[in-house]
């Protein structure tokens, strides 16, 4: 793997999901470069500034939603990657992510234990082959 960082942008509201996070992500490997943002207009600035590997990107967000920002990310034609978390993990929500280009769809209550891991797999799959960030 290159020294290079990979780059992951959180996206939620919940300061306590972002801070819990945070120390899940910190403890599983230094190569990793972290950012986040409890808005939409704070997360469109860094996306433009940062250019992330991946975001996790909550569907709620105060002002405009996260799909929203999920559809611009995608509009773009960035080859980043983009997780969805959510407590709202019904099949509709999880169908207009995917139509709208998310990876991937988590359960923030569920799925918290599968995060390092597909964290782990998807730095690596990103940092072995070319760039790819969030324009």
């Amino acid at each position: 793997m290159s020294n290079k960082k990979f780059t992951i942008l959180i996206v939620d509201d919940n300061i306590g999901f972002i801070t819990r996070m945070r120390a899940i992500l910190d403890e599983i490997a230094s190569f990793i470069s972290i950012h986040t943002a409890t808005d939409y207009d704070e997360a469109f600035i860094i996306l433009a500034e940062k250019k992330p590997n991946l975001v996790m990107l909550d569907i709620r967000l105060p002002g405009k939603s996260g799909l929203i920002l999920l559809k611009k990310i995608n509009d773009s034609r960035s080859k980043c990657k983009v997780i969805m978390n959510s407590n709202y993990i019904n099949d509709h929500y999880r169908q207009q992510c995917q139509d709208l280009g998310a990876d991937y769809f988590l359960d923030k209550t569920n799925d918290f234990e599968t995060v390092p891991d597909l964290i782990r797999q998807i730095a690596m799959e990103t940092l072995t082959t070319a760039d790819q960030h969030c324009a």
